[in-house]
């Protein structure tokens, strides 16, 4: 049975990502070496990562002045790593979900932390808008997608400080102006990589600027300067990465993803919409083209459970809601395809026409 992976994340990746990681890993470039021992600070090695960081700065069309690492961590590190480097006096936060409350949290290890805008009152089921910046902020910290609570920020913003994103989970998917940001980070299992690597874009001109004395390695300026190097990377994740970036350039770049995400995620929301046992659960305008999540009709809530099991039955794998919300998840990052919608879409018509 074919098998459709709509996992929250680690998530599905292009087939042919995975064939050719999967080949470096047994002979690395005819090395005869596993890119799963080489050393990373071997000649054959560096091509990638300058590789993958030339593919994000083309795909993402970023300006001179930026630099892009790869760290580890994933993004909860980078909860702390972002404050410690970037708040002096006074950060702001909007809080969107469990992500950005995590980060909040972090950020007030550093200093003072202000909620400028929350969702918080109608359990993160919208987006903030049109909320007012303080003019005396360090930075504004967002959270771009909610991969928890379905929501999703699929512009940016115009901010009167410094702008900082976490796009773990849509970053890819969209064109984005990076010259409005000063850092944007993510972990990279989503739209760029397997599990295992981070991504951080910083603006060079903003670093270095914490009166604090900071920890070698949570110091940006420490990876900038040895180009991801400092310490041994995480060698597989960052070749996977790479091909994704050939993959998405390859396919037509971010519009192209942009496009094929509108296209997914109204083949689903339509069905929702339409659908006598489902409901969305997020306002309409602020829906996630990344996580789309729904739940059963109150009337129907019984069959829960049920159309779980019809649908795994399907071959549908992942779309059971997070444990903190329950319903659905179908999460349809870049490598998703119209197949695999139509099939979940399929499963959601015919277990109605059974009730």
């Amino acid at each position: 049975m074919k098998k459709y992976n709509f996992n929250a994340g680690p998530s599905m990746l292009p087939r042919e990502v995975i064939e050719n990681t999967a080949k470096q890993i047994l002979d690395f470039n005819g090395n005869g070496l596993s890119l799963m021992e080489i050393s990373h600070r071997a000649k054959y090695f560096q091509p990638v990562v300058d590789e993958a960081v030339a593919l994000i700065k083309e795909l993402l069309d970023i300006p001179e002045g930026y630099s892009v690492i790869f760290l580890g961590g994933g993004a909860s590190l980078q909860f702390t790593q972002i404050p410690a480097n970037f708040l002096i006096k006074k950060a702001g936060y909007v809080n969107t979900g469990t992500w950005a409350k995590k980060a909040l949290k972090e950020a007030k290890l550093y200093g003072e932390v202000v909620e400028v805008a929350s969702s918080a009152d109608k359990n993160f089921t919208y987006v903030p808008h049109n909320y007012e910046i303080p003019s005396d902020l360090d930075y504004l910290h967002i959270t771009t997608n909610n991969t928890i609570y379905g929501t999703e920020l699929r512009k940016d913003i115009d901010a009167p400080v410094p702008l900082i994103a976490d796009m773990s989970s849509d970053i890819m998917s969209r064109p984005v102006d990076v010259s409005k940001y000063i850092a944007i980070y993510g972990g990279a299992q989503k739209n760029m990589a397997m599990a295992g690597v981070t991504f951080v874009i910083l603006k060079d001109d903003m670093l270095g600027k914490t009166p604090r004395e900071l920890p070698t390695m949570l110091n940006y300026t420490t990876h900038v300067d040895k180009g991801s190097m400092f310490n041994t990377p995480p060698v597989v994740p960052i070749y996977s990465l790479m091909e994704t970036m050939r993959w998405v350039k390859a396919q037509g770049g971010v519009k192209e993803m942009d496009r094929r995400a509108k296209e997914r995620a109204k083949i689903v929301y339509d069905e929702i919409d339409r659908n006598k046992l489902f409901r969305g659960t997020v306002a309409e305008e602020d829906r996630s083209l990344m996580n789309i999540c729904f739940v059963m009709n109150d009337e129907y809530k019984e069959l829960e459970a049920p159309f779980f099991e019809f649908a795994t039955e399907r071959g549908m794998v992942g779309i059971k809601g997070h444990r903190s919300v329950g319903g659905f998840r179908a999460s349809c990052y870049n490598a998703q395809t119209i197949e695999g919608v139509n099939a979940l879409v399929k499963a959601m018509k015919d277990f109605e026409a059974q009730h």
